[in-house]
């Protein structure tokens, strides 16, 4: 099987969908199927990478990790046409989303939407952030995925808010796995004593950028409420961000600098041992739709204090492999750091032992079994409606139909937020717009007709 990846976000970005994409990449290579990865350009990106292309992008849009593609030349359509794809593999919804619409609707090849993110969550990226904004986003990923042959989505929560949201098109529930014997091989010991931490000291930790949407600064002040209560504990926070020096500046004006530790961004080994080093792993981001680093940290024997959120439900049970809050309480969450500090050592044990019982139900070739018999089937109910009608008209009409339906789209989601319309008003209009441009279909296939010769 040969596979696209369409992204906006690859290496040398770490995060959550990016370890996504290379996990089940690798894994679907190892076992005999081509992956080609299509992301904007990155600083830092790696010279000669293999099966992945770079479209011409911005960087650092809006002073973040991102970047904004610019129109894509013809190189790419060079790139589908070398390659010839089974499938497309699209992780966003927007800018290389809608590159990922029109490549499917050029070349007639299936496409599939994994909805990672609650895209609501992440508008203060964008100028002019708003409630109309964030109204826009949710109107337009949910008219996205409906152009999509099949959405994915990493857990049963997102799943039942897409449905709730008037999704149409199948949704299949997929997380992605984890390495979960790998994450039981991290040197905590080692860990400790590089950053100083005693042996015998409660870590608290997170591993996460530190940005607005992980709710970074909620947790900060939470763990700096159980630190002032227990002062054999400290706070480790993996990752970098924009946050970074207000969160030094909040345990600064606490005078728990001491006891905060911060490591940046960590990989491979120094990752797994962060995570054995820690007892017990902070969450607390409303945006995430799996949370894959709660997955690795308990694969680690790692108990998980969270707030409820979709992702986190599915994996944080509470009392029996950590502890979940309704809702953001900093005295809640501090209270339940603290129950974890209380236990018992043969508890704790208990703990530790339950998350990682829970993180076998991630392992990676669960998934990916899964994810392959979602390509096949997906390809196989596309080619039966391309065999209906496999000619050059039906393929310039698909692209046609297809660049109309992404602007009716736009069109209805930013309408219906920026002015207040019912969404089931803007609907109709929309259905008017697709059913006149039919009709222009219609009407020229009737002329075309006509001037054939007979």
């Amino acid at each position: 099987m040969k596979i696209v990846m369409m992204t906006n976000t690859y290496k040398p970005i770490v995060g959550g969908l990016e370890k996504s994409i290379e996990v089940f990449s690798n894994e679907f290579r190892k076992r005999g199927h081509k992956v080609l990865i299509i992301a904007p350009g990155f600083e830092g990106t790696e010279k000669n990478e293999k099966d992945i292309f770079r479209l011409p992008s911005i960087p650092n849009f809006n002073h973040t990790d991102f970047s904004v593609e610019l129109p894509v030349s013809t190189q790419l359509n060079k790139v589908f046409k070398k390659f010839n794809p089974d499938i497309i593999h699209t992780h966003h919804p927007f800018l290389v989303g809608d590159t990922a619409l029109r490549a499917s609707a050029k070349f007639d090849i299936p496409i599939i939407f994994t909805n990672h993110t609650l895209y609501e969550e992440n508008t203060h990226y964008v100028p002019g952030d708003s409630t109309a904004m964030k109204t826009f986003v949710i109107k337009l990923a949910k008219g996205y995925a409906d152009l999509c042959d099949q959405v994915i989505a990493p857990s049963e929560s997102v799943a039942e808010l897409l449905k709730k949201r008037g999704v149409r098109v199948p949704i299949e529930v997929l997380p992605t796995g984890i390495y979960v014997n790998d994450f039981k091989k991290g040197d905590g010991d080692t860990f400790r004593k590089f950053y100083d931490i005693p042996p015998q000291a409660f870590a608290v930790g997170i591993i996460s950028r530190l940005a607005e949407e992980k709710n970074i600064l909620f947790v900060s002040k939470a763990v700096v409420t159980f630190l002032k209560k227990n002062k054999n504990a400290y706070f480790v926070m993996v990752g970098s961000g924009p946050l970074l020096e207000e969160i030094k500046s909040i345990f600064e004006k606490e005078k728990l600098s001491q006891r905060l530790i911060t490591t940046g961004v960590l990989k491979n080994k120094q990752l797994v041992s962060a995570y054995a080093a820690l007892d017990v792993f902070a969450f607390a981001s409303h945006s995430e739709t799996q949370g894959m680093v709660l997955a690795e940290a308990m694969a680690a024997g790692t108990p998980v204090v969270a707030v409820d959120a979709p992702g986190v439900r599915e994996i944080v049970k509470d009392k029996q492999n950590g502890r979940i809050i309704k809702k953001d309480s900093i005295r809640e969450f501090a209270a339940c750091l603290d129950w974890v500090f209380k236990l018992s050592v043969k508890d704790r044990k208990d703990l530790s032992k339950n998350a990682q019982h829970t993180a076998q139900e991630y392992s990676v070739p669960l998934c990916v079994d899964k994810a392959l018999k979602l390509y096949t089937l997906t390809i196989k109910l596309h080619r039966k409606e391309k065999d209906l009608e496999n000619s050059l008209w039906r393929k310039a009409m698909r692209m046609l139909k297809m660049q109309s339906e992404i602007m009716a789209n736009t069109s209805s989601a930013a309408t219906s937020a920026v002015f207040g319309i019912p969404l089931t008003t803007m609907n109709n209009i929309t259905k008017r717009i697709k059913k006149g441009f039919r009709e222009f279909i219609k009407a020229g296939r009737k002329k075309d007709k006509s001037s054939c010769p007979h």
